[in-house]
């Protein structure tokens, strides 16, 4: 056995960044070289920490639009105000000491930071006011007329065309001010805006070679495709809708939870027919299942407009446009509304580490050849992200940082998200993009010339814009270096996100389901995946995301269960060895992940209960087929088949951490790892887990060590009938512990541990403990009821809820609803022995599919 490993003890191996993943070249940004960092560094290093904390949120003077700034970023210090007497104290250096050595590094980037706040300051009032670029830029109503800005610095001659001047642009020629900006006022005609609400404009311009091209305007607000026309452009659309037909939101935003448990979900896919699925619909037919398996935020994927459907909405077109395929911004709206009456936070899975390639309906048609200075995007291969085919952003660019940081405002605020899920941010991080790069944790690999230090001082301006507009935004990072200070505060030198995804872990699941047999699994190793992050900076583990379910790969379900899903889902049938043991690990893995990986948990939708097969979006390989997909809410729904125990138990892992806070807690303790009988024991808050991943061996008075001593009951397991499971667990039993050594001296303890309890593990199983609060049950006389009838109570309170939860006796329903008018909490947890009685009634219960 292994003692204690603690993530409450700053230890070097506490710090270490994460395991690399096998799959790094997902996670790829733009190169540039910062020769001279240390030289600058230098010249600025005194008073870093005192100077970024004052400028963290700063209240700014207002000044006008049109300030003269020049579109590119200077060295011009004459605008900047620094402190000499300021401290050298960088916060993150004094919670990771082995970051000292690169302190030039972080007073580089603090400077870079600072400075430019500095000159948004200066010339634009300040960052908030900066970050309302779509006031002024695209359509906007001004002085009884539309206005038209757009930034295209390489443009010879510019028109607005559209269905309102019959796409003749002769009498609305546009001009351009010092600094590229080219601009039109359209009067309003007898009344009435002159470009109808709805109708298609798009920007012309003649670049250069004297060339004319038309493209769609980069602020709009919607685009749309003719969907009779196979692979028709898509066009802009002027989207100001009446008052009467504008969607109001009626619900205030959710308090941020302590630990977000995240669904992850695709609208468009999320149909259980072969078709696109709308926003109302997901509002109306898929928030209601999210809530009811106690989940606390959404996070949409593929929001923003792309043109490629199969790109899973990663090759973004038109930044400030909702996916037309699913409806109209107000459509969303409704979506978003709908989440929050229902508790559900909202996040937005945003995409500013690259641009589709596309011309005619990109951002990337803005580019004809011009310097990077005059451009969205670097020149050259800089600028060209080759495994993705897409563009990436020049950050050192003025007008670049208004559109981007402008973009996260406009879905703040337009859209009432509660914050973003940043894609792809390695490759931002860094000029090789994370391409070939197999990351060890050696820190000279996140602070060298390697790092592009514009796109992190982006993304800690990104930070500091969101958590000003709205503080309690959650704000998540996908990156696969682990890069060090990523999840800290930008006050200390950090990028500023709150949770970064646990990466490797999903990797390390694929690789045992697909390489190892279950007599080669490791619990140290799998203790030590779960556990690898650095501290004080928060993760959301997940066993598998969307990325998992992609053709060409599987889900976790189907890798444990493969083509027996087709034949052994029925509960009219046993069970084969196959099924048992896939539906068994299937809730060990997921819940082992979400209890021991992170501060948080994300799945992705379908996953919960199962989903067979993989994703395949219609493309010419597969004749333009919607077939894979989608989501077959019908297999969860259909209460004789076996999809319903995986999705029971995913509602209680979420319900667990709902009433016992364990995800939020710091105290995470792994006291066992038991390769020889297949054990991994931990507490998690004053939670003890109990894994049991031996394919045979059941032990009965098996030692667990535990912090607190009293009395502990089982507060959630896996092995429970309504969960599937063979129902060997006692359910009323009482362990008490025993004292363990001598106190205050660890090494005298058990498994380091000063008190311990003895349990039954049966094979394949994981059970969960609570320590009994005896005050309450002297009061009351009655115990804490365990997550499970929790969760069977609840059940007679949702909407359809009996059609996939376990069914329960008219008698025990009415013992339970007596018992809650008599108290708001308790009821003593049904006995092994009334759950056997559950089952031999619910047999001869007439109209009623007979469970397994």
């Amino acid at each position: 056995m292994l003692g204690s490993l603690s993530l409450l003890a700053a230890t070097p191996f506490a710090f270490r960044s994460f395991s690399p993943s096998p799959n790094n070249n997902r996670f790829l940004s733009s190169a540039i070289n910062h020769q001279i960092a240390k030289q600058l560094a230098t010249e600025s290093g005194r008073g870093s920490q005192k100077l970024l904390r004052r400028h963290v949120f700063p209240v700014y003077r207002r000044v006008s639009y049109g300030s003269p700034i020049s579109a590119v970023m200077t060295d011009d210090s004459s605008t900047v105000t620094t402190s000499e007497e300021d401290t050298q104290n960088i916060g993150i250096l004094d919670i990771d000491s082995a970051l000292r050595q690169f302190k030039d590094h972080f007073q580089y980037r603090i400077k870079k930071y600072v400075d430019q706040k500095n000159l948004f300051e200066n010339y634009e009032g300040g960052l908030e006011e900066f970050a309302k670029g779509y006031l002024r830029f695209g359509f906007n109503r001004e002085e009884d007329g539309i206005v038209y800005r757009e930034w295209a610095p390489p443009a010879q001659e510019a028109q607005v065309v559209g269905d309102f001047n019959g796409w003749d642009g002769s009498n609305h020629k546009m001009e351009k001010n010092e600094f590229g900006v080219w601009s039109i006022k359209i009067p309003d005609s007898e009344g009435n805006p002159a470009i109808p609400h709805n109708s298609r404009v798009k920007f012309r311009f003649k670049h250069g070679d004297g060339v004319w091209v038309d493209r769609i305007p980069a602020w709009i607000k919607y685009a749309t495709v003719d969907p009779t026309r196979f692979g028709a452009p898509y066009d802009g659309v002027h989207w100001d809708p009446p008052p009467s037909e504008r969607y109001e939101f009626k619900y205030p935003r959710p308090p941020k939870p302590k630990a977000p448990r995240i669904y992850e979900a695709h609208v468009g896919m999320s149909s259980s027919e072969p078709r696109i699925n709308s926003y109302r619909e997901f509002a109306d037919d898929v928030l209601p299942r999210i809530q009811a398996n106690n989940y606390n935020t959404v996070q949409l994927m593929a929001v923003m407009e792309h043109s490629y459907y199969a790109s899973f909405g990663y090759h973004v077109t038109n930044f400030f446009s909702v996916s037309s395929r699913s409806g109209t911004p107000e459509d969303l709206k409704y979506l978003i509304d709908k989440a929050h009456s229902l508790g559900l936070r909202v996040l937005m899975d945003v995409v500013h580490s690259h641009a589709s390639n596309n011309v005619t309906d990109g951002l990337n048609g803005f580019d004809v050849g011009q310097s990077s200075q005059e451009s969205y995007f670097h020149t050259g291969e800089r600028g060209y992200h080759k495994l993705w085919d897409s563009r990436l952003f020049n950050y050192g660019n003025w007008e670049v940082l208004r559109f981007l940081l402008s973009n996260l405002r406009w879905w703040l605020e337009e859209f009432k998200f509660d914050g973003f899920r940043f894609d792809g941010v390695t490759s931002m991080l860094y000029h090789h993009h994370g391409i070939n790069m197999p990351f060890t944790g050696d820190y000279n690999e996140y602070f060298s010339d390697a790092t592009d230090v514009d796109a992190v001082v982006y993304l800690m301006l990104a930070n500091s814009l969101i958590n000003s507009i709205l503080p309690d935004a959650t704000v998540i990072a996908e990156d696969v270096s682990g890069m060090p200070g990523l999840g800290r505060p930008v006050s200390e030198g950090g990028i500023g996100v709150d949770y970064r995804l646990a990466m490797a872990i999903p990797d390390k699941w694929i690789d045992y389901l697909k390489n190892k047999n279950d007599e080669e699994w490791s619990m140290t190793d799998l203790s030590c995946s779960l556990t690898n992050r650095r501290y004080t900076e928060k993760c959301i583990s997940y066993a598998e995301s969307h990325d998992q379910s992609i053709v060409g790969d599987k889900t976790i379900a189907f890798f444990l269960m493969d083509k027996e899903m087709y034949s052994g889902m029925s509960c009219l049938t046993d069970a084969s060895p196959t099924i048992d043991r896939g539906i068994a690990l299937h809730k060990m893995i997921h819940f082992i992940t979400m209890a021991l990986g992170g501060e948080g948990y994300l799945n992705f939708m379908g996953n919960e209960f199962g989903h067979p097969e993989w994703i395949d979006f219609p493309r010419e390989g597969n004749g333009w087929s919607y077939e894979k997909c989608r989501r077959q809410w019908t297999l969860v729904d259909t209460d004789h088949l076996r999809y319903k125990f995986m999705n029971a138990f995913d509602r209680a892992m979420n319900a667990l951490d709902d009433k016992f806070s364990f995800l939020s807690s710091t105290k995470q303790i792994v006291s066992c790892t038991d390769e020889e009988n297949k054990v991994i024991v931990f507490e998690r808050g004053d939670l003890v887990f109990v894994f049991n991943f031996h394919s045979e061996n059941t032990y009965d008075g098996y030692k667990v060590g535990c912090d607190l001593p009293g009395k502990y009951r089982v507060a959630l397991d896996s092995d429970a009938w309504e969960f599937g499971g063979h129902g060997r667990v006692g359910h009323d039993v009482d362990h008490f512990t025993s004292p363990e050594g001598i106190p205050g001296v660890p090494e005298t303890n058990f498994n380091n541990r000063p008190n311990s309890f003895k349990v039954l593990s049966p094979a394949r199983t994981c059970v969960v403990y609570y320590k009994v609060d005896e005050s309450v049950e002297e009061t009351n006389g009655i115990n804490v009821i365990s997550v499970s009838e929790t969760l069977e109570m609840d059940a007679s309170k949702q909407k359809n809820a009996e059609e996939s939860a376990i069914l329960i006796l008219p008698r025990l329903i009415m013992e339970i609803k007596k018992i809650h008018k008599k108290l708001m909490i308790v009821t003593q947890p049904v006995s092994m022995r009334n759950c056997k009685k559950m089952e031999q009634s619910r047999k001869v219960l007439k109209n009623q599919q007979l469970l397994c």
